[in-house]
C-alpha cells in the first residue's frame, strides 16, 4: 500500500495511560464514522505499517486506541505518526461535494469567466479552504465555500463556480 492510494485520517499525538494505548487527532469531518476502525496505516519512516485496532473510543475528534499486541514502548515509538486508510474506505459522494484530492486536475468554469483552468491543489488553510488554479502559467486562487461552487459534475471532471466580482480579474 502507497501513500497515492490512501487518504491521511490523522495523526498519533500522545500515549494514553501505561497499557500502550494511544490518542488519535482524526483530521476529518465526521469522526463518528470511523468507530468500528479494525485497523490503520501508520507512517513509519516514510513506509506505511499496518495496525490492527483492538480497541477505540472517540470522543469529538480525538479517540483512544489500544492496538492488538502492541506495548507501551512501541506505543510511545509512534507518537507523531500519521495514520491513513486506503481511498476505497471513503464513502461515495454525491451533489456539489468532493474530496479534495479527488478533484485535482479537474477544470474549472466559472459563470462570468468561462474556462479558468484546472486544479492544481487545494490549499487546506484553516480559515477556508482554496483551490490553487493554474491558468497560462498565472496562479488563480478561489474560495472552495459553498456560495462560491454552483455544480460539480463528476463525469466530466469539471467544477462549475460563480467566483466573488472581480476576484479572478486580479490574477489574470
Amino acid at each position: 500500500m502507497t501513500q497515492d492510494e490512501c487518504f491521511q485520517l490523522g495523526k498519533i499525538t500522545k500515549p494514553f495511560g501505561y497499557k500502550g494505548q494511544v490518542i488519535f487527532f482524526l483530521d476529518v469531518d465526521s469522526p463518528e464514522d470511523y468507530t468500528d476502525l479494525d485497523s490503520v496505516f501508520v507512517e513509519v519512516k516514510g513506509l506505511l505499517i499496518p495496525y490492527f485496532i483492538k480497541d477505540i473510543s472517540i470522543n469529538g475528534n480525538k479517540a483512544v486506541v489500544t492496538f492488538e499486541d502492541i506495548d507501551a514502548k512501541e506505543a510511545q515509538s509512534l507518537i507523531g505518526c500519521d495514520l491513513y486508510l486506503p481511498l476505497d474506505v471513503l464513502p461515495e459522494l454525491t451533489g456539489n461535494k468532493f474530496y479534495f484530492h479527488e478533484v485535482i486536475g479537474w477544470r474549472v468554469i466559472d459563470s462570468e469567466k468561462g474556462d479558468i483552468g484546472n486544479i492544481q491543489s487545494v490549499i487546506d488553510f484553516p480559515a477556508q479552504p482554496l483551490f490553487q488554479i493554474m491558468k497560462n502559467d498565472k496562479e488563480i486562487l478561489i474560495p472552495v465555500i459553498d456560495p462560491v461552487i454552483k455544480n460539480v459534475n463528476r463525469e466530466e471532471k469539471t467544477i462549475y463556480i460563480t467566483a466573488p466580482n472581480g476576484l479572478i480579474d486580479l490574477y489574470l
